[in-house]
């Protein structure tokens, strides 16, 4: 049986149920009631703890007596349309991501996420080091967003966004922003992130008197939109996804 302590720790251990979803058999929920019914073994062994830690590049994995190759990790780039929710199942019923995705059935999780009323690119990716890393705050990872506004916003105004405004106890601030049209009625600005907190854009513009109306994410990292229009997608090729996330681990096997 394999053993191991439940807590993440040093050199590349994980618990099993995530190692399983790092290497593309499972998401780490299937993966967990495959572990727990018996279906899994690890190195030859029975595995009956989804939390025992192990490397996920150094052990062979059988699911139901079969050798389960790890497949070439995927990331796609989605033109996510307004109104779609970024999760697998909504309780409301609305459409998902993932009801746009066809017959692909690899497991892929959203690297970030964008709100229902957002639109825009999305990514997801069976590569979960990857995701993590382009998400962390401290990789920087620029984010750049078109937002329709209520009002007349000055350049003085939209400068405070890069000072930083307060909203809930947080300070929140832009890297960068302009204004590209302005009417007494409403102002069309573009705001680039680099922290991708929850609703950044929206709560920052409000708490300026602004409220967003509409808001479209354009650009993540070295990536664009291009042509692709709302709820299509493509796959990301590994040298593009090197050169638009410099310094990114990518998982290899493609």
């Amino acid at each position: 049986m394999v053993k191991g302590p439940s807590a993440e720790s040093g050199g590349g251990r994980v618990p099993l149920e995530r190692a399983l979803s790092k290497l593309g058999l499972a998401s780490r929920a299937e993966a967990r009631r495959l572990v727990l019914a018996g279906r899994v073994e690890v190195n030859g062994e029975p595995a009956a703890d989804p939390s025992a830690a192990v490397v996920p590049e150094r052990i062979a994995v059988a699911i139901d007596g079969r050798r389960a190759e790890p497949l070439p990790p995927l990331t796609l780039l989605l033109h996510k349309p307004r109104g779609v929710v970024t999760t697998r199942s909504d309780p409301q019923g609305r459409p998902t991501v993932y009801g746009l995705l066809g017959g692909i059935e690899r497991h892929l999780g959203p690297v970030g996420r964008l709100d229902a009323a957002t639109s825009g690119l999305l990514l997801l990716s069976s590569d979960t080091r990857f995701a993590d890393w382009v998400t962390d705050p401290r990789n920087g990872v620029p984010r750049v967003y078109l937002a329709s506004v209520r009002g007349e916003v000055s350049d003085e105004r939209a400068a405070l966004l890069l000072s930083g405004v307060e909203d809930a106890g947080e300070l929140l601030a832009a890297r960068a922003a302009a204004v590209r049209k302005r009417s007494r009625r409403e102002s069309h600005l573009v705001v680039e992130l680099t922290e991708g907190r929850n609703r950044e854009v929206r709560r920052m513009l409000a708490a300026l008197g602004h409220p967003v109306t509409r808001l479209k994410r354009v650009a993540f990292g070295g990536l664009g939109l291009g042509d692709l229009a709302p709820g299509e997608h493509r796959p990301v090729p590994p040298a593009e996804l090197a050169a638009a996330f410099p310094g990114a681990p990518l998982r290899r096997g493609e």
